[in-house]
């Protein structure tokens, strides 16, 4: 576990591997759907990433595998091939829950603080949404993961009815 932002292992473009990821909150979205589209949340304040998942890996929580990416607000829906340059660590309800950090560049130092802050204050906010909801456990932003660690994590995820579903 890496846990300061000068430790996250410089993968440069080509080594950063490559993922699908389709988009499930764009950036600066104030409601937060779940990967069956339904509502599961309206934030307070909008999420400054797009936000979404790794069709292709199940995560530790037993979830699609989380990805944000960096940049330019993307349509919901959209999906996007890009690198992951690093992972955060997240634990909700007890459960690690590793978040991709995709971008079409290398991260700057300014971008892991921004996204390491963020995580820092959602863990609190999950927690406190979670009590609300009678769901018990350790909400915290753990630090950060190479993304080559969080996706050996993985499981391979399900796949996506466009792919099983037989073409006329």
């Amino acid at each position: 576990m890496i846990r300061t932002t000068t430790d996250i292992p410089d993968l440069g473009f080509c080594q950063a591997p490559e993922v699908e990821v389709l988009i499930e909150i764009p950036r600066w979205s104030f409601v937060k759907r779940g990967t069956t589209g339904r509502v599961d949340f309206v934030s307070p304040v909008p999420c400054p990433f797009n936000y979404g998942s790794v069709p292709q890996y199940v995560g530790l929580d037993g979830d699609l595998l989380d990805a944000l990416i960096l940049g330019p607000r993307l349509p919901r829906g959209s999906r996007v091939k890009i690198r992951a340059f690093a992972a955060i660590r997240f634990t909700d309800r007890g459960m690690t829950d590793d978040k991709l950090i995709c971008c079409d560049r290398p991260p700057t130092e300014s971008d892991y603080r921004h996204i390491e802050r963020f995580f820092r204050v959602y863990a609190r906010c999950k927690g406190v949404l979670n009590s609300y909801r009678g769901r018990p456990g350790r909400n915290n932003c753990d630090g950060w993961t190479d993304p080559r660690i969080a996706l050996a994590s993985a499981k391979p995820g399900r796949r996506d009815r466009s792919e099983t579903e037989p073409t006329n």
